[in-house]
């Protein structure tokens, strides 16, 4: 088969990837949310579409997130350390109990069943929409961070959870940092951070060590797409730019919200379908 003819049997599939990337890229800009948030569910969704089972559409959505949060993450790093917005010391003191959770996570996603990251995605995607929905804004619950046995707690929670659903931390530590009155502009530029220290491990053993499923989509490595990769990546970097001029222009508060909503169907009806 040609590559012309190879295009045109999967235009609807490129097409479809194209968006996502757009999509990601200007919401991560625009509300400051991570591309895998988005990903995951549209690409679980989309390779469905397509004739791919729940169990493995799944465990491919979350491992070609990952991989696309390496890339995109390496760009929103650059900025935030130029603000001074990226905490080297918690980094430090966090990153090998990421990385432990990482791993094991990671290695679990290429052994069980589909079904459980799906209810797992649909449980995270649920509480990140109510956090947007109702603690955006408000003051810390806790005086500031715990000590280092309750530090490690959350830096290993942050990198298994991540992991498992193909998200790049943020979702989780972002919320995490700022319960316990870290600032939130050092808590997002942080964030970028751990996600490239999610994302990297993640996605390789993913890659090298996960089985391709037989109903896998065309051009699945492991467990990577890597014509998702390819369509989403550079979009999302495009477009990023891009949401972020519009929030200098729009309501970001506001749309905050109608995504959390958005979010919150989404995780509900993905509950619902491995639910039926």
């Amino acid at each position: 088969m040609s590559m012309t003819e190879l295009f045109s049997d999967h235009l609807l599939t490129i097409l479809a990837l194209a968006i996502t990337g757009v999509v990601a890229g200007i919401l991560a800009g625009l509300l400051g949310v991570g591309g895998g948030i988005v990903i995951v569910p549209v690409l679980y969704f989309l390779f469905q579409g397509f004739g791919v089972s729940p169990e493995s559409a799944m465990v491919i959505a979350t491992a070609t997130s990952l991989a696309t949060i390496v890339p995109t993450s390496l760009s929103s790093i650059r900025t935030h350390h130029r603000l001074g917005n990226v905490d080297i010391g918690l980094l430090k003191r966090w990153g090998l109990f990421i990385l432990a959770g990482v791993l094991v996570a990671s290695w679990l996603v290429t052994r069980i069943d589909g079904h459980w990251l799906t209810v797992l995605f649909g449980v995270i995607a649920t509480l990140a929409a109510l956090n947007m929905l109702f603690r955006a804004g408000k003051p810390g619950l806790f005086p500031h961070l715990p000590g280092p046995a309750g530090q490690a707690t959350m830096a290993t929670s942050v990198g298994f959870f991540s992991a498992m659903v193909g998200i790049g931390g943020g979702t989780l530590s972002v919320p995490l940092l700022t319960l316990c009155n870290y600032p939130a502009h050092k808590a997002v530029g942080t964030a970028a951070a751990i996600g490239l220290m999610i994302a990297l491990p993640g996605a390789l053993v993913m890659l090298t060590v996960g089985t391709t499923p037989a109903d896998a989509p065309i051009s699945t490595l492991g467990l990577i797409n890597l014509a998702g990769f390819i369509c989403i990546v550079p979009l999302t970097v495009l477009f990023a730019p891009v949401g972020a001029r519009l929030a200098a222009t729009l309501d970001a508060a506001r749309l905050k919200k109608v995504f959390a909503v958005v979010l919150l169907v989404t995780g509900v009806r993905m509950l619902g379908q491995v639910m039926m």
